[in-house]
Order: structure tokens, then C-alpha cells, then sequence
């Protein structure tokens, strides 16, 4: 058997093998050395393809694709700087817990380290930001090696998939010839989902005499509450809400919990506390003895500031991935279980009848709170804050919010509400960056109806390559680009005290007109001035196919200024319904 032959044999069943792993999505850039893999995942009948030129563009949409699919994508390249630009995304799905399968084609040995083109060292390159690395044979066409190439394809999806769901790394080195047979390699495909080996991974649970004290503990506490970040499945919304009715514990939900909206009960769901935690008044009357978490620590500062002064507390963290997630410092028990069976375990072994005035309290401060809030739909300006208010209501049923960083994700706490629409909201905060962000949401965009990306002008800037995939691949999505000429957020940080050289260093103001890069990427472009328009225009995208972008100015000054008044209006509220319940 020749060199071509040895390679069809190796690659095809490598390939095949994703594909009896369930991989049905992988995203390839071109490039040369990795012509094999390429020709072979298109002509699988069982994976599609998603073409993406640039390489960090890339990488970002799969990790998009693998956000909103919940299960492992595929991304594909040629050796050299292309692996490269992978490794921020790579490093957002780690911290993120996206599983990603990342192949990375290389040189043959002999030509590593020797000056060739396109030749870096590729082992480990993404380091500590992978579950997995694996430096792969080169082709060989004997059974053993087709069983290797399998066996390390079934491991892959397997190990990207368990808890805690992350990246794995293979690197491929080819030698020439680098056109496989692809008549030849449709023998090596399995008829049937045969996969090499079967991988069965069990789900962490607590034994009956773990479950029985925590059980206790929880039972004593007169004055506990649940807290929820991002949470890795949309099914635990149930259960949580049941495990905090038996208990009567308020749930502080953030908006990437996806408890905020939906058909479940919200009676035990805080939504307003980023706001109403800011006041000291509210903070002194809250203290609790046990602290509840589930998933990823949230967005609100104030929230993580409220706990950190909680020592008094116990603080338990769940966690079925079994890893840290803990940047308060105050754990007292880190509990390695599935969350659901969790929630719906405790709530069985729970008969008390707990008194439910601390819950009214919460209940009654976040009423106040968010009828407070509600003023901010009066402005008759463009603000940044109405728009998110906005959007729970002008949203469709089951449509897909991706949020953007630094001040998107931070007015989606504060403005947006529970509300019945069963609206997804999804944001990168594994690394918390502005990179990569349109890229992702076209990735989410692929495979979700009805996606809406918004996004500040920085980060939309960051990544306006990206768009390109939106042109090539007829994506559908409807792009919100908040333009307030610089970096928003920096008004509200300590930095904007040092008035001289604040906007060289923070402001960074660009003056870039954003209809030029709707032109390029063939996308349909409004800047709205008033809210009719944006009324208008908003909803007029979900019935226009492909890319709309809708840019809503803003003045970062007056932003800062609106948020700081409606702060101390709030402020002012909450202290009179305080007075009033607890004289």
C-alpha cells in the first residue's frame, strides 16, 4: 500500500469516527497541510461544514455552534500562526466549559525546527487551555493504526463533552502527498453508529448520608438564599425553582441563568438585585446564614461585593464539574454533584414549612426596585438602558439574545427582567473579553432561530471580520451595535477621575462610520435617532433574511449620568419600603 493509500486509511477512519461520536458540525479554514482532513470532512455525508477564512474568526464561530448546541464542535486548520489564532477562543471555551475538538494540522517531523515555512512548535500550544492534548501518529494504513486513529477520535468527543466540558487538542502531522482517495475513503465509513469503543461517563451525585447533611443544613437556615450564574443546562430551571419554594429562599438569577425568562414560576426569582444591591440601607438588611450557589459566578459586582461581606454565612457551591468557581473566597463546601439531581433530592428530603418572611422582604425590595427601574422607559432620548429594557418586550418567543461584554452584559442584569418569552441569553463571559464576538454569535446564529447580537462599537470593531462568515454563509441575524464612540464602561470605573488623559487611554474614541462595513459585508444597515425608529426597524429584521445591522448612538456622559440618577432614585425608594416593613 503507498503513501496516499496509508493516508486515506488513517484519516478516513479518524473522520468517520467523529462522525459515529455524534459530531455533526466542524469548522474548517483553508490551508494546505490540512487538505486531507478538509476533503474528508466535506465529503462525509453525516458532518457538515462551515467555511470560515480567518482563523480567530473561526474558531469563535464553533465555539458559538458549540454554545448554542450544547455538545462538540469540530474546528479545523493548516499548521503554523493559523493554530495560533485559535487560542483565544480556546481559552474561552475552557474557562467557559465549551466543548471544542481542535485540529490542528503540522509539518511531518523531519521538517520541524529546521527553518521550513509554515513551522512552528505546535505541541501543547494552547497549554493548560486544553482538557486534552494528543501529538498524533503519522498515517499508517495497518488495522492497528486505523484502530489508534478511532480510539483517539472516540476519546476526543468524550473527553470534550464530560464535566467539566471544555477543548481538547490534535495535532496532525502530514506528510506528502496530501490528497487523499476519496473514493477509496468511503470504505472506511461505518454503516451504523458503531462507534470504536463506547464511552460511558456516569453523572457526580452525593451518597445518601452526603445528601442527608446537607439536607440538614439547609433545613436550619432561617435566612438562606439561592444564587445562579450561568447555568450549563436549561432544564435545571425546574428544579431549582422547586428547591427554593421548599425551602422559601429568595433565587438571585442571573440573566445568563435562563431562569429570568420562560414559562416556569418566578414568584422566587430576584431579578433587580444588581441595583438594589448597591444601597447600603438594603445590604444591611439582608443577611443571610447560608449562601446556595449554582454555576458561574455572576455578572453583578454588587452581588459579589454583597457576599463577600456575608462571613457570618455559610456558602455551599455546586458544582457537577467538579472544579472552582469560587472567586469570593468564602466557600465553606464545595459539592461535587449534578445539579438537578441535587436540587431534586434536597427538595425530597425537605418536610419543614419554613416561615417565608425573609423571602417577602427580598420579594418586596425588588418590586419597589423594579418599578423604580421602570422609569427608565420614560427617556425620550436614546439610552443605553432603555434598550435593554426594551428588548424583553420587542424580543420574539424562543428567540436568542447574545449579549456583548463590559456594558451589554452589565444593562442586561440591571434592565432585563422576568418576563414569559422563553428568550435564551447568551455571552463569552469564560475570559470576559471583547474578542471574538460577532464571530460567536454568528456561530450561535447557525443553528438558533431568531438570533439578536448586542454588542458595544469597541467589540463589534474588535471583530468585524468575522461578518464575512454572515456574507458567505447567508447567515440570519439581527445586530444591535450600541455606539457611544469609545469604551463605555470606563466612565464608570475609577479611571474616569484622571480627566487628562482619560480618553486617549480609556475613552479611545474611533469617529468610525459603521454603514461602510454594512456595505462590505452585504448587510442591511439603519442608525436609528428616536425610538420609533428603532421600533420600527427592530421589528422589521425578523422578517428580512440575512445580516441587519441597527446602530443606536449614544453619549457616553449622559449614559453615566442616567445610570448614577436612576441609582439614587432607587436608592431613595428602597429606603421608604424598608422603613416600612421592618418599623
Amino acid at each position: 500500500m503507498n503513501d496516499r493509500d496509508a493516508l486515506t486509511a488513517y484519516a478516513a477512519s479518524f473522520v468517520d469516527e467523529l462522525a459515529q461520536n455524534e459530531v455533526k458540525h466542524v469548522v474548517v479554514s483553508p490551508g494546505s497541510r490540512s487538505t486531507p482532513l478538509a476533503l474528508l470532512l466535506v465529503e462525509h455525508p453525516d458532518i457538515e461544514i462551515h467555511i470560515n477564512v480567518d482563523e480567530r474568526s473561526a474558531a469563535f464561530f464553533a465555539l458559538g455552534l458549540a454554545k448554542a448546541l450544547k455538545e462538540p464542535v469540530g474546528l479545523l486548520c493548516t499548521s503554523g500562526t493559523a493554530a495560533a489564532n485559535y487560542y483565544p477562543a480556546v481559552i474561552e471555551a475552557f474557562h467557559s466549559r465549551v466543548p471544542l475538538i481542535v485540529l490542528t494540522a503540522d509539518r511531518p517531523h523531519e521538517l520541524r525546527d529546521v527553518g521550513a515555512p509554515q513551522a512552528i512548535d505546535q505541541i501543547h500550544l494552547y497549554g493548560r487551555h486544553v482538557k486534552w492534548f494528543v501529538e498524533m501518529a503519522l498515517p499508517e494504513s495497518t488495522d492497528g493504526m486505523m484502530r489508534y486513529a478511532r480510539t483517539v477520535g472516540a476519546r476526543a468527543v468524550a473527553t470534550a463533552a464530560a464535566e467539566p466540558a471544555g477543548p481538547v487538542h490534535l495535532n496532525f502531522p502530514l506528510r506528502e502527498p496530501l490528497i487523499p482517495d476519496l473514493d477509496q475513503a468511503k470504505g472506511y465509513r461505518q454503516n451504523k453508529r458503531t462507534p470504536a469503543v463506547l464511552i460511558d461517563s456516569g453523572e457526580r451525585t452525593l451518597s445518601s448520608s452526603q445528601l442527608e447533611a446537607v439536607a440538614t443544613t439547609l433545613s436550619k437556615a432561617k435566612q438562606g438564599i439561592i444564587v445562579c450564574g450561568e447555568l450549563p443546562h436549561p432544564e435545571m430551571k425546574e428544579a431549582i425553582v422547586a428547591l427554593a419554594e421548599k425551602l422559601a429562599f429568595p433565587v438571585l438569577a442571573d440573566p445568563l441563568s435562563q431562569l429570568r425568562s420562560g414559562s416556569h414560576d418566578k414568584a422566587v426569582i430576584i431579578d433587580a438585585y444588581d441595583t438594589f444591591l448597591r444601597d447600603e440601607t438594603a445590604k444591611a438588611a439582608f443577611r443571610p446564614d447560608v449562601i446556595l450557589r449554582f454555576g458561574a459566578m455572576p455578572v453583578s459586582k454588587p452581588l459579589l461585593l454583597f457576599m463577600k461581606k456575608q462571613k457570618q454565612a455559610m456558602t455551599l457551591v455546586v458544582d457537577g464539574g467538579a472544579g472552582w468557581r469560587e472567586p469570593a473566597g468564602l466557600a465553606t463546601n464545595m459539592i461535587y454533584s449534578e445539579e438537578k439531581d441535587f436540587c431534586l433530592r434536597i427538595a425530597e428530603s425537605i418536610t419543614l414549612s419554613p416561615d417565608d418572611d425573609w423571602l417577602r422582604l427580598w420579594q418586596t425590595v425588588n418590586g419597589a426596585t423594579k418599578d423604580a427601574l421602570a422609569t427608565v422607559r420614560d427617556e425620550a432620548e436614546l439610552s443605553e438602558g432603555k434598550l435593554f429594557a426594551l428588548l424583553a418586550d420587542m424580543m420574539p418567543l424562543e428567540s436568542t439574545l447574545f449579549v456583548g461584554n463590559s456594558m451589554p452584559i452589565r444593562d442586561l442584569d440591571t434592565f432585563f427582567l422576568n418576563n414569559e418569552k422563553g428568550i435564551k441569553t447568551i455571552a463569552n463571559r469564560g475570559a470576559n473579553g471583547i474578542d471574538g464576538v460577532v464571530s460567536t454569535a454568528l456561530g450561535v446564529s447557525t443553528v438558533s432561530k431568531n438570533t439578536v447580537l448586542a454588542i458595544g462599537d469597541l467589540s463589534f470593531f474588535h471583530d468585524m471580520n468575522g461578518l464575512l462568515a454572515a456574507k458567505l454563509q447567508k447567515q440570519n441575524i439581527t445586530i444591535l451595535l450600541v455606539n457611544n464612540d469609545g469604551g463605555g464602561i470606563f466612565s464608570f470605573l475609577p479611571q474616569a477621575n484622571e480627566r487628562e488623559h482619560f480618553e486617549t487611554l480609556f475613552g479611545t474614541p474611533h469617529g468610525l462610520d459603521f454603514s461602510h462595513t454594512a456595505q462590505l459585508y452585504g448587510g442591511k444597515y439603519n442608525k436609528v435617532q428616536n425610538w420609533d425608529e428603532f421600533d420600527k426597524v427592530f421589528t422589521e429584521s425578523f422578517e428580512i433574511q440575512g445580516l441587519k445591522i441597527i446602530e443606536v448612538p449614544t453619549e457616553r456622559e449622559s449614559n453615566l449620568q442616567k445610570h448614577r440618577n436612576l441609582w439614587s432614585f432607587v436608592s431613595q425608594e428602597i429606603k421608604m419600603v424598608l422603613d416600612r416593613e421592618i418599623s
